[in-house]
């Protein structure tokens, strides 16, 4: 899922990058108009809208392309409406914050001071977690994915059912690490609904929604009567409506007029938001490191030409939103579009040419120090610790950092299209990006944070390269079992100790079936399995998981081939090398949450 939010916001940034052209001089580059029906039909992309807000402007609003392909229904920008995914964020971050100002919440007293009929366990004594935490993402915990929308609205849990069942494992102590977590901002959501005695949506609506007169948003289920619904499409068609985790996730359904609404709320401080709250919002609460760009109360903080810029974007299957704001500059933009698809590396270019255009100015320089960088060296990976089989992830998603001899580091794994960068050192541990204006710190526990990535996180180091040669090395004794010892070859082995090779083969089959699932429901094109779970891919773990049991039985039958004398000497060697790769690939499988009960 990550690459393919990468390639989304790809998208969404270029497409955002035009318009924002429209706030700044006269001889801006290129307006949306000519450039978007060009992408929409390079990229395959049915329909996107866009928001833009200026100071002592009026805001544009403007549709294109379809909401529903099939019926060739176009995208109005004042009535289509879109499902929000994890931009419902800001409106968790506003509510949960409009009671901080009136005394009703703390942002610094332990959450299970609110809760009732379940407590978050104590996993790290004395260090509890507080909603400051769970609006920067500092909370700690585990992150679970798979399974956890309903593609009806009847079925979809309530926010207390989703908070209580749903509650993952404490995985580090609070306020340590910055990692993305969409189960705190459920919890913060859970917390707004406790202490104002309203469901969640009705709250948001009543103190957020009807004071903007943001008509166009809804968190109902099922939607209002009328309600124009853009479709979400990928490669393999169009996606579920997905219902459930209102307040992070999966969120409410929202137009481009009334984003534009709210991210003038945003900018001007507007006190129907709540008195102070904008301007809580916009303040940096946490850094990971204090010389990086770090973290409000639902947005996220980022530099351009030295200009402070604040976003959020929101991600799910056939969905793509990204909120920008220039806080100083009072102008913000926001596009959303509903496809699918990737974007050539030269996008990030053209974004960088056309707010360079809008809004130049010089980024601070710092001289290179020099020094030995070898001590950064490593394969890191994010510490966003999954709870689910999608930890799998990070065998592939992962940044590799190599020092080059000079002072300098090069990165692979760390841009958005996955390009090497490289980078000069200009304080301890700092480091800033040659051509471009990123900073990476790693810190004195060899944690990495900083550069190019769609959504906040940090990075540790990680044996990821000897786990992914661990996994080949399985999988390629697992095909050649099945393609070199078919059905009549195992028939025709002698029948003393045949169940050996009859168990190494079945071993290698049902592997083969997790390998056909896994691929088909997640690692070919995104499905609605990622969010709705599947019988394919839940058949899939079950496979896995028998595979993994097996394994125990090809260790005992080595054991025996040798101490019995079973086979020849060439028969014992490639059944004991079958089961070396076999354990390889267990261990990593273990290792990943592709085995153990982990099911969809």
């Amino acid at each position: 899922m990550k690459g393919l939010r990468g390639r989304a916001i790809a998208l969404a940034l270029l497409v955002a990058a035009a318009p924002l052209a429209m706030c700044g001089p006269a001889n801006a580059d290129p307006t949306i108009d000519q450039l978007l029906p060009r992408l929409l039909a390079e990229h395959g992309i049915p329909g996107a809208a866009v928001a833009i807000v200026s100071a002592g402007r009026p805001a544009e609003i403007k549709g294109y392309g379809y909401a529903d392909a099939e019926r060739k229904i176009p995208v109005d920008a004042s009535r289509t409406a879109f499902s929000t995914a994890s931009l419902a964020k800001t409106f968790t971050a506003a509510a949960a914050l409009q009671l901080v100002q009136e005394g009703r919440l703390s942002l610094d007293k332990d959450v299970n001071t609110y809760l009732t009929g379940f407590r978050i366990p104590d996993t790290f004594p004395g260090h509890p977690i507080t909603l400051r935490h769970l609006l920067t993402h500092t909370a700690g915990f585990e992150s679970d994915v798979i399974g956890t929308s309903w593609s009806s609205p009847a079925a979809a849990e309530p926010l207390k059912t989703v908070v209580r069942e749903g509650l993952p494992e404490r995985a580090r102590p609070p306020g340590t690490v910055l990692s993305y977590d969409n189960y705190a901002y459920d919890l913060a959501g859970y917390l707004v609904e406790t202490v104002s005695g309203r469901p969640y949506g009705d709250y948001v609506r009543e103190q957020i929604l009807d004071p903007l007169d943001m008509t166009g948003t809804s968190f109902a289920a099922p939607l209002p009567a009328g309600t124009q619904v853009a479709r979400g499409y990928g490669g393999t068609g169009a996606f579920a409506h997905y219902y459930g985790h209102p307040a992070s996730g999966t969120g409410p359904v929202t137009t481009a007029a009334d984003m534009a609404t709210f991210m003038k709320a945003l900018l001007d401080d507007d006190p129907r938001l709540g008195r102070g709250v904008a301007a809580l919002m916009k303040t940096r609460q946490y850094a990971q490191d204090p010389r990086l760009p770090g973290m409000g109360y639902g947005l996220e903080e980022s530099t351009r030409n030295g200009h402070r810029v604040l976003y959020k974007g929101g991600d799910v299957n056939g969905f793509h939103h990204l909120m920008t704001l220039l806080p100083d500059q009072r102008a913000g933009v926001y596009v959303v579009f509903n496809g699918e698809d990737s974007l050539p590396a030269s996008a990030y270019d053209l974004i960088d040419a056309v707010v360079d255009r809008s809004f130049p100015g010089s980024p601070p320089q710092s001289p290179p120090t020099g020094g030995d960088t070898s001590a950064y060296e490593g394969t890191y990976v994010s510490v966003q610790p999954r709870g689910d089989l999608l930890r799998f992830a990070a065998l592939f998603d992962h940044v590799t950092v190599q020092a080059t001899g000079d002072g300098r580091l090069t990165t692979d794994g760390l841009s958005r299209d996955g390009s090497t960068q490289r980078w000069r050192q200009v304080g301890p541990g700092l480091f800033a990006e040659d051509g471009g204006q990123e900073l990476i710190a790693f810190d004195s526990g060899g944690l990495l944070a900083g550069g190019h990535r769609e959504e906040a996180t940090t990075f540790e180091r990680a044996p990821v390269t000897w786990h992914v040669w661990m996994l080949y090395l399985g999988l390629t004794a697992f095909l050649a079992a099945l393609l070199g010892v078919p059905v009549a070859a195992l028939l025709r082995r002698p029948a003393r100790h045949r169940a050996a090779w009859w168990l190494a083969w079945l071993t290698s089959a049902l592997v083969a079936v997790f390998v056909y699932g896994l691929a088909t429901t997640i690692i070919i094109a995104p499905t609605d399995a990622i969010l709705l779970g599947s019988p394919l891919l839940t058949g899939a773990l079950l496979a896995s998981s028998a595979a993994f049991t097996l394994t125990a039985g090809l260790v005992v039958c080595t054991g025996a081939a040798w101490w019995k004398g079973w086979w020849s000497l060439p028969g014992r060697l490639s059944y004991t090398a079958f089961t070396a790769a076999a354990i390889c690939f267990m261990i990593v499988a273990y290792l990943y949450n592709l085995v153990g009960g982990v099911f969809a």
